[in-house]
């Protein structure tokens, strides 16, 4: 079995790829599987660090603000996207396989066109509530397109799409003493989890730092991943206190989602699923920098369910912390949306996307 898997350009494309491509090894161990990403992507240093051979291809998104940078990079984009056909048409070539895996990120789209070209199967995989603008070019070529959030399939033909959820993280729910051990927090005290990636989401660190006095003064518990270009800033100026835990990155994602009785978050798709696959309910703050506001979508496929709960980043730096302290302090509310979040399709995402590719190939 010959299989290609191509995207990249986020964490919210990379680890669901890199989620399929595990759960064809468990269960094919001389599959041959080629990670296709985009030259200088981050994918290029991500996957072969979990063990996937990866080629790329020269090949970057329109840039939408008008800037004479972004003018400069739009003009070369007919020369890259043709470059990356004839590279794409090259690797596939080479490697000949059996079925190609679009997971989202611009570098999916050469591969999927030659692989529609050459008549191998495509499968597009759509992590978000709207989908991006390469899915939506290869979605008629496409075998089948297997959705992370069912409020996508209104863009595409119902009869090739299946609801498969987003792979997410391997972690499962520990008991909140031991969770809290682990976090140096107590188990007793009510918990809010903030996450804001990796970099972090500047929006919710200016909300929870103009709030600080207002989390101790209710006497909750706040773990603030507050992303690493915004540590060594924070860290000087906010009032220390046992309640407020910041941290760059929060490297026990199972201890902190453990104790947390509320999390508040930008809303990825990946993000979505996990909070979906762990019944945990959130606040959640879309990010207006990403392509065709599509977080904004994603977090009203909870919030629309009374699943969740959104805080415009615009207003976060007024109504988040109050909103958040408000949810928890309300048992009821906050019973509420742990129900319905419960009660939110769950997928055992990885197996059934591998499920559906094993079909179009037999």
């Amino acid at each position: 079995m010959k299989i290609i898997i191509s995207g990249g350009g986020t964490g919210g494309h990379i680890f669901p790829a890199v989620s399929i491509g595990t759960e064809i090894r468990k269960r094919f161990s001389n599959a041959d599987i080629l990670y296709v990403g985009a030259t200088g992507g981050m994918e290029m240093d991500l996957v072969p660090k979990n063990g996937f051979p990866i080629r790329g291809v020269w090949i970057s998104g329109i840039q939408r603000s008008l800037t004479l940078q972004n003018l400069g990079k739009n003009l070369l984009f007919p020369v890259k996207f043709v470059t990356s056909i004839a590279q794409a048409y090259r690797i596939i070539s080479e490697f000949r396989p059996d079925v190609v895996v679009g997971v989202g990120g611009y570098a999916s789209g050469p591969l999927g066109r030659v692989a529609a070209w050459k008549n191998i199967p495509l499968v597009v995989c759509e992590q978000n509530a709207f989908p991006g603008i390469t899915n939506r070019w290869l979605a008629a070529n496409a075998s089948k397109i297997l959705l992370g959030n069912v409020d996508a399939m209104k863009y595409f033909d119902k009869n090739k799409c299946v609801v498969t959820g987003n792979p997410i993280r391997s972690f499962s729910l520990i008991s909140k003493e031991e969770a809290a051990a682990k976090m140096g927090l107590s188990p007793e005290k009510t918990t809010i989890l903030s996450l804001g990636g990796s970099l972090g989401a500047m929006k919710v660190n200016e909300a929870i730092e103009n709030q600080i006095q207002s989390i101790i003064d209710a006497d909750i518990q706040w773990i603030w991943q507050c992303g690493k270009f915004y540590y060594e800033k924070l860290v000087m100026r906010i009032q220390q206190h046992a309640n407020i835990k910041l941290v760059p990155f929060v490297e026990d994602m199972a201890a902190a989602y453990s104790l947390a009785d509320l999390v508040v978050s930008r809303a990825g798709g990946s993000t979505i699923s996990e909070l979906i696959a762990l019944s945990k309910p959130s606040i959640l703050v879309p990010s207006p920098n990403v392509a065709e506001d599509h977080q904004t979508k994603n977090a009203l496929s909870l919030v629309n369910v009374q699943a969740a709960v959104l805080v415009k980043d615009i207003e976060a730096k007024e109504n988040l912390v109050k909103t958040a302290i408000s949810i928890v302090q309300d048992k009821n509310r906050l019973s509420l949306l742990t129900k319905n979040i419960e009660g939110v399709e769950k997928h055992d995402s990885a197996k059934e996307i591998v499920d559906e590719i094993l079909k179009i190939l037999k």
